[in-house]
């Protein structure tokens, strides 16, 4: 499905998510400092994969094999049997969400050296890194502008950890060169297909919850014994 999205800074960017792919993106940035109107687009023969869509892909699958790896025949023998099979789906669907709703927390030379900053045409300046990332049921685009540091710079270099987000000010080192985050460019847009899968998550997750809940009534009437 096609996303257009725009900010202040951001004049214009399209996303094209298909699935776990995205298969088109074009922006059309505004330089702060000049004014500059900046476009780049991903080559028309590239499509970068989104890693949580994937794994909470994965996921799923794996609560299914779980509930299906039985012979249409089977029947559990104890309640215990049900509520540890419940626990395992419940883990899996839990894993599943949590890969949308929260992205991984990247370094920026994490983000310098992802593949995504060579899907694009022309070519990224070098002073500009972008990164796409699913949060709850919205598609994130950061791009970060980036200036040197030069060597006889006063200022105190720190190197920043992870994170979903940088802030301006946050430095890093790559290759030689010392360079810090001096802008910072997001925009967003609802997914309509991710909200429904968060909520066929949250509704999957309360009906093993019930169901293990009915179970434990009944295994504890079932052990009950009258003197």
């Amino acid at each position: 499905m096609a996303t257009a999205m725009a900010a202040t800074a951001v004049e214009r960017a399209v996303l094209t998510l298909q699935g776990d792919a995205l298969s088109q993106a074009d922006v059309n940035l505004k330089m702060p400092r000049n004014n500059q109107l900046l476009h780049f687009a991903f080559r028309e023969d590239k499509q970068w994969k989104l890693q949580q869509i994937q794994d909470a892909r994965n996921h799923v699958s794996q609560a299914i094999y779980l509930l299906n790896n039985r012979d249409e025949s089977y029947q559990f023998r104890t309640g215990a049997e049900v509520l540890k099979l419940m626990d395992a789906v419940m883990l899996q669907l839990t894993r599943a969400r949590n890969r949308l709703t929260t992205p991984a927390t990247l370094t920026l030379p994490e983000i310098a050296a992802s593949g995504l900053t060579r899907m694009f045409a022309p070519a990224l300046p070098s002073d500009l890194l972008v990164n796409v990332y699913i949060n709850l049921n919205k598609l994130c685009l950061t791009v970060y502008q980036l200036h040197a540091l030069q060597p006889n710079s006063t200022k105190n270099f720190r190197p920043a950890g992870g994170s979903v987000l940088h802030s301006p000010g946050a430095m890093f080192e790559w290759g030689s060169q010392r360079l810090e985050v001096s802008h910072v460019h997001k925009v967003e847009s609802v997914i309509p297909w991710l909200n429904d899968a968060l909520v066929f998550f949250t509704v999957s997750l309360q009906l093993c919850q019930q169901l293990k809940d009915k179970i434990s009534v009944f295994s504890s009437y079932w052990s009950y014994r009258p003197f």
